[in-house]
């Protein structure tokens, strides 16, 4: 029988790193701090209109850039975070995920030998997604403990070629913010290039010590020449529903919504209408998240004062990074799947998100979780 021949568009990956390290957790039943997704539920509203709209028959096609309310809905939460008026029928597209608007996005302004520059540790989508175009990922990497962008470094990157840059606030995985000095550097870069931006936002309502989220939505020449991203799944605790959206100028957005069509067509009727009901009804969930997941943060450091880790500052998101050096010489790889086979805690080693590791010894942990996960979680830890 003659064998089919193939050949792969994406020859170098493989299992994603949270799927097996997922896979391990439930194979030695260890603490899983590894994939990012909260351990407790969707808001009670969220559900109650999932299961009302379900039964009142909301179960055909929405239109493709998404049901006018939650646009709506979605435009009056950027005012009220951001100050700033955007055109919901033009400028927002509502996508089954952020990963998707990740990807739509990166299709749109991407042609054959284009750069798209990115920085490491980076969200592992972004290179597939630039290389399944027909570009090249340029990676910039940051390294512990601050990792700081090098905007020198960036600025020497850039070519007749480079097509635009993907920055992502706050940071997944280092847990990192970006500064109004880091977005001074950013726009003058892209105005002297005439180059494109994709903001990753995905954690723009987690950030810690009262500190707010600077969005590329608050700057009128940032934005138009960007398509920013976001997630329902984690502002509502509902990853698996993949729901989130895209908002960029109405030119961009047009772009967008020619390859969205085509990837999903249109996102989940009844959940479109439950979390517009979410935004309406419960606008305080949103003000609550910071201060809720702040006090995860605090209740993982403060289990793991005793440890051997190096605790590095977590300013956003629900991650928190160990530097082990003092525990073992193992790499992060082999370190990670010590933890769970001897220890029984899941975490992701950091060198899965560069292109080339530092050799930093690090890793991400995922607070997103029950306190006494966390507290659990933290003893085996502080036991090495």
């Amino acid at each position: 029988m003659k064998t089919l021949a193939h050949s792969s568009k994406l020859p170098h990956l493989g299992t994603s790193i949270f799927t097996y390290m997922s896979g391990l957790a439930n194979q030695y039943n260890a603490i899983n701090l590894s994939q990012g997704f909260p351990e407790f539920d969707a808001p009670k509203l969220l559900k109650q209109g999932l299961a009302k709209y379900c039964d009142q028959g909301f179960n055909q096609y929405a239109p493709s850039s998404g049901l006018a309310p939650l646009q709506t809905q979605i435009a009056s939460l950027i005012g009220r975070k951001y100050g700033v008026d955007v055109n919901s029928k033009d400028t927002v597209t509502v996508t089954s995920g952020a990963t998707e608007a990740l990807f739509v996005a990166i299709q749109a302004i991407t042609h054959l030998g284009d750069e798209i520059i990115i920085f490491d540790p980076a969200y592992d989508s972004y290179k597939p997604a630039i290389e399944l175009a027909g570009g090249r990922a340029v990676h910039i990497p940051m390294q512990a403990p601050d990792y700081a962008i090098n905007w020198p470094l960036v600025a020497a990157a850039i070519t007749d070629k480079t097509r635009a840059i993907i920055i992502n606030t706050p940071h997944n995985p280092s847990a990192k913010t970006l500064k109004q000095a880091d977005f001074d550097e950013l726009k003058a870069l892209v105005i002297e290039h005439d180059l494109l931006i994709i903001s990753d936002e995905v954690y723009e309502h987690i950030t810690f010590e009262g500190t707010p989220h600077i969005s590329v939505l608050s700057d009128a020449e940032l934005f138009s020449r960007a398509f920013v991203i976001s997630s329902f799944g984690k502002t509502f605790h509902c990853t698996g529903w993949k729901m989130g959206y895209c908002v960029a100028p109405e030119t961009l957005t047009q772009e967008f919504r020619k390859i969205h069509q085509y990837i999903t067509f249109s996102s989940f009727t009844p959940a479109q209408l439950a979390l517009t009901d979410m935004l309406a009804e419960e606008p305080e969930h949103i003000t609550a998240l910071a201060p809720f997941y702040q006090h995860k943060r605090d209740v993982l450091v403060n289990a793991l004062q005793n440890s051997r880790f190096t605790i590095l500052p977590s300013e956003g998101t629900y991650f928190l990074l160990l530097d082990y050096s003092e525990i073992s010489g193992l790499d992060d790889m082999s370190f990670c799947e010590y933890l769970v086979k001897e220890i029984g805690v899941a975490a992701i080693p950091l060198s899965v998100f560069y292109q080339t590791a530092p050799g930093d010894r690090v890793i991400r942990l995922c607070f997103a979780k029950e306190d006494r996960t966390l507290i659990q979680a933290a003893e085996k830890l502080s036991a090495l």
